[in-house]
């Protein structure tokens, strides 16, 4: 890893400032990589959640993938050693803003057999009552 040879150089030249901005990109790329991970379940998430409400009913399957995102958010979210979540209330919710766009465009190649367009599937949920349920099930700080 570049970072790290780079990080090793500015030790041993003593220049901790430079050693400093480096592990700040490095604690950086980290949390971008954690988003990043949260972003791709929380499109899941999401995209059960529509269906859910859209169709006005839910599967084993469903349910499962919902569990399973819940799941795969929170444990990338928590930080092991230190304690606590890497992304706060208000973080979760712009990965939500951002994710929902993705997951109704998904949605409706799923639900009701793929027959609605993401304008007709628009129409049948409510994305405030969605957003809020998604980040309800959902531990931070």
């Amino acid at each position: 890893m570049y970072e790290i040879e780079e990080l090793r150089k500015k030790i041993e030249a003593q220049d901790y400032i430079g050693a400093l901005q480096i592990i700040d990109e490095i604690d950086e790329m980290s949390k971008e990589d954690k988003f990043n991970k949260i972003y791709s379940y929380m499109v899941i998430l999401l995209l059960h959640l529509i269906k859910q409400q859209a169709e006005q009913r839910t599967t084993s399957s469903w349910d499962r993938s919902i569990f399973n995102s819940i799941d795969n958010i929170n444990r990338t979210n928590r930080r092991r050693k230190s304690g606590g979540y890497y992304a706060n209330r208000d973080i979760l919710q712009e990965i939500i803003d951002e994710a929902y766009p993705r997951a109704i465009k998904e949605a409706s190649f799923e639900a009701f057999e793929g027959k609605l367009t993401v304008d007709l599937l628009e129409e049948k949920v409510d994305p405030n009552v969605i957003k809020k349920k998604a980040l309800s099930l959902l531990k931070c700080n």
